[in-house]
């Protein structure tokens, strides 16, 4: 989904007036209004001298976050539509992508969770591994928990090139395919994130390596302490696209 300055050209009524009434309650994209109290937005823009102008533009993001709703579908079309889109990307573990019908799923949010210790970042290096033999990756690490060493082992493991100069460029293909960043907080991970929407924004329409798969590792850490919360159970988190 877009951000509303981008939606201007083609929906006037988004104009700089909707757009800093929006920006003022945390608004800038169409994904805000949806983790947003919209009964709330309406009450504040019936104060605002401009309560109709900006009603309209509310009115015009729900329709537009409508329209991009999947029509309904019986249980056949969702089974046919599966077998068409079925997209994936294979972790490199056998037994998870036997489980997971091929691998993670193009396009979907992949939700790995367990105790500490329980492997959660070594189905994420291994997956990561094995995706950027032909795609980029964009690994958040929240915990220091990224080890370029265990990446090294895990491929050493899947190729037997024909020279050590062979299996060396192999190796450096795949590691530059992978870009860390180190985030402690949520504000880290946002900062990255916005980055990550401008950088695929300029990727559109170009050839070459693309980017495909998201880790964050772990969600948890960064989110526990903004819920009080002292769990223990680990959340990993992947997308691809």
């Amino acid at each position: 989904m877009a951000r509303l300055a981008n939606l201007e050209t083609e929906y006037p009524v988004l104009d700089s007036t909707v757009r800093n009434f929006c920006a003022s309650h945390g608004i800038f994209s169409v994904e805000d209004f949806l983790i947003h109290d919209l009964y709330m937005l309406a009450a504040f823009a019936e104060q605002n001298n401009s309560s109709e102008r900006l009603k309209e533009g509310i009115a015009q993001v729900l329709s537009i976050i409508d329209d991009m709703h999947q029509p309904w579908l019986n249980g056949m079309e969702l089974l046919e539509d599966a077998k068409r889109n079925k997209h994936v990307f294979p972790t490199g573990i056998q037994g998870i992508d036997l489980l997971l019908g091929g691998g993670i799923r193009v396009g979907q949010l992949t939700e790995l969770v367990g105790p500490s210790s329980s492997g959660k970042t070594q189905v994420c290096l291994r997956t990561a591994s094995n995706v950027a033999r032909n795609h980029l990756v964009l690994y958040l690490d929240t915990g220091n928990s990224f080890s370029p060493q265990r990446i090294a082992y895990f491929l050493g493991k899947t190729i037997n090139p024909s020279s050590a100069q062979a299996k060396n460029q192999f190796l450096q293909k795949v590691m530059s395919n992978i870009s860390c960043h180190s985030v402690f907080d949520m504000f880290a991970m946002f900062d990255v994130l916005h980055q990550l929407e401008s950088y695929l924004r300029c990727q559109d329409g170009r050839g070459g390596c693309q980017m495909r798969l998201l880790i964050v590792d772990s969600i948890s850490s960064l989110i526990s302490p903004v819920l009080g919360s002292s769990s223990t159970q680990g959340l990993n988190i992947s997308y691809t696209a």
